[in-house]
């Protein structure tokens, strides 16, 4: 196996159509081989002030060595001045999924 692992990153998007964007984007270029969304509602500190607003949380499945791949990808279709991209480390993740996930996005 590769030194890459497999990870899961967070972003926000503004609505579905973003979201829906987002994730084939990921996936039909092989940057991730999940893309999960949700609809969410989220209270934040923005420019000073605390606002609250509906947003869409996508969860992309992928391996550190397209993160920065998944990160340029996401600047661009964003609409957010400060887009969300937070990165988790998987403590364990089955062979079989590790295994597809590596066979989708080549590492």
């Amino acid at each position: 196996m590769s030194d890459s692992r497999v990870i899961v990153l967070l972003t926000t998007v503004a609505d579905e159509p973003q979201a829906i964007r987002l994730a084939r984007a990921l996936t039909e270029e092989r940057l991730a081989a999940c893309v999960q969304r949700l609809p969410i509602s989220s209270i934040y500190v923005w420019e000073g002030r605390v606002e609250e607003g509906a947003e869409h949380l996508v969860i992309v499945k992928t391996l550190s060595a397209r993160l920065g791949e998944v990160e340029r990808r996401i600047r661009e279709l964003s609409t957010y001045e400060v887009p969300e991209i937070v990165t988790l480390e998987t403590g364990s993740v089955s062979a079989a999924y590790e295994a597809w996930l590596r066979s989708v996005c080549g590492s």
